[in-house]
């Protein structure tokens, strides 16, 4: 930004060092990248344990807390299995658990279903919805899909890099995907 303030938490990140901010981020978001980012050469348990080992988590400790998220998530059994031995949407859930395994205060969402079938894609959703039901966490989503809108406990939709439009109750929106 040209000019303004950044508050994330009451925490103003404006004039925070690299070091800083690279603390905050590790302490407060989880990011679903719409592109995965997994790691080729750490197994799928492995990539869920990094935001835990980079905290400082100890290892036994990483992997159990891995193991559950992989399970809720529905990848129990393919936590030695290589990233690039699982499908679109295996590959999506791991980086969806690694998001999550260390209980961000703040999870930002780009197209965390795009590689999703639709019953997979709605599980999800739920569980991070969920999760958003937890005291002192926030989740943005970011999205195309229609059929995650139902998910929202609000939506704000964005036009040429603004919002245009927002809208508190998702119940009352008549659903119209853009073709």
């Amino acid at each position: 930004p040209q000019a303004g303030e950044i508050e994330v938490f009451g925490q103003r990140l404006d004039g925070l060092s690299q070091e800083a901010l690279t603390a905050f981020r590790q302490k407060n978001l989880g990011f679903v990248f719409q592109s995965f980012n997994l790691i080729p050469t750490l197994t799928v348990i492995e990539n869920v344990m990094v935001p835990l080992l980079i905290q400082g988590t100890k290892h036994a400790l990483a992997r159990s807390k891995a193991a559950t998220i992989l399970e809720q998530v529905g990848l129990k059994g393919r936590e030695e299995s290589s990233p690039n031995a699982l499908s679109g949407g295996q590959q999506q859930r791991v980086a969806i658990a690694r998001a999550l395994v260390h209980e961000p205060p703040l999870l930002i969402c780009d197209e965390p279903t795009s590689a999703l079938d639709k019953d997979t894609g709605a599980q999800i959703m739920q569980m991070i919805r969920d999760l958003s039901r937890s005291p002192q966490r926030c989740v943005v989503v970011v999205t195309h899909d229609f059929r995650i809108f139902r998910f929202a406990d609000r939506i704000a939709e964005m036009e040429d890099g603004r919002i245009s439009r927002v809208i508190d109750d998702p119940s009352t929106l008549e659903i119209q995907p853009h073709l």
